[in-house]
């Protein structure tokens, strides 16, 4: 890429996309591009069109999507997979009608099989059934990232792909109908301080073990590879360590100083039981990660604190 690159950043105000914009213009690329749903429906396949005719970018990032929890997966599959489907086909080939020169689809490491080995390497992929509380989800994001592979292949196109491990950090999703474990135990716990409440219930057993990865890291890696790759497999992103969910609250519990009991629901589902990234192939290339867990929980809390008016919940 050059810094005078004209980038979209497709969903700049979430999670995702805002660690990207950060990191891009942190790099010097300025000429980066943003519209909000509002402005544009990523499902809208004619808006889309439009768009990418008028501003002809040279770079994208196609890091919009819906995306929730188990809660949310469970209860509204098709939607995961309906308008997920939508976001990807229109970018996709809206980006390759226009001859832009890379794009990089963003994935997860949800699209594993539920059993896969562990650590998961990027090969293990469509080699058993996966985990059914995202299932709609996964399924989506499978088709993303085999189109982007089919393009190069077709076509000779330079789309390229990677699978982040869970993330969180700045403008992460707060609210409880749909955020994932890391942003629910920081708000679950913050508000049971400010209201002195003597117990806290989480979800399931505590026992699966979960990799996590500062959401700016992640960012880090994605330009990195922006930048540096040019693969038709997708790229893991993650740091290669793993917690319990039980070691991960007890974690933002001392964070953000709540003293009360943990009470965990066994009745709720816990989900996969293990899942940790394979991030050799990442290492080879020459990208590893800086924030340890315990410094980015402390980060993450900070701006939750600082934004809690603003933040989604």
């Amino acid at each position: 890429m050059n810094k005078t690159d004209k980038i979209y950043v497709a969903g700049h105000r979430g999670l995702v996309g805002s660690a990207i914009v950060r990191n891009l213009e942190s790099k010097g690329y300025t000429n980066i591009v943003k519209r909000t749903h509002k402005e544009l429906d990523l499902t809208n396949q004619a808006a889309v069109y439009d768009f990418f005719a008028q501003e002809k970018p040279d770079v994208v990032v196609l890091a919009a999507a819906k995306v929730g929890g188990i809660n949310a997966n469970n209860t509204t599959p098709a939607e995961f997979a309906y308008e997920n489907m939508q976001i990807q086909c229109n970018v996709i080939n809206a980006a390759h009608v226009n001859k832009v020169k890379k794009l990089l689809f963003l994935g997860s490491t949800c699209i594993y099989p539920r059993m896969a080995p562990q650590p998961i390497p990027e090969d293990a992929l469509l080699t058993g059934p996966l985990e059914v509380t995202n299932e709609a989800y996964a399924i989506a994001k499978i088709s993303g990232l085999e189109m982007c592979k089919f393009y190069k292949r077709q076509y000779g196109d330079d789309f390229i792909s990677c699978m982040p491990t869970n993330l969180y950090g700045p403008h992460d999703n707060y609210d409880l109908s749909g955020s994932h474990v890391m942003p629910a135990m920081i708000r679950k716990f913050h508000d049971a301080k400010v209201k002195g409440e003597k117990s806290v219930e989480l979800w399931g057993t505590g026992s699966p073990l979960r990799e996590f990865l500062y959401v700016d890291d992640m960012a880090d890696a994605c330009v990195f590879l922006l930048e540096n790759y040019s693969g038709e497999q997708h790229v893991n992103i993650g740091t290669g360590k793993e917690v319990t969910i039980k070691e991960l609250a007890e974690t933002v519990k001392k964070t953000v100083g709540y003293e009360g009991e943990i009470v965990w629901n066994t009745d709720m589902p816990d989900g996969t039981p293990r899942k940790l990234t394979d991030v050799t192939k990442l290492h080879n290339l020459g990208w590893t990660h800086k924030v340890e867990l315990e410094e980015g929980v402390k980060l993450a809390y900070e701006w939750f604190k600082e934004n809690v008016d603003t933040a989604r919940l």
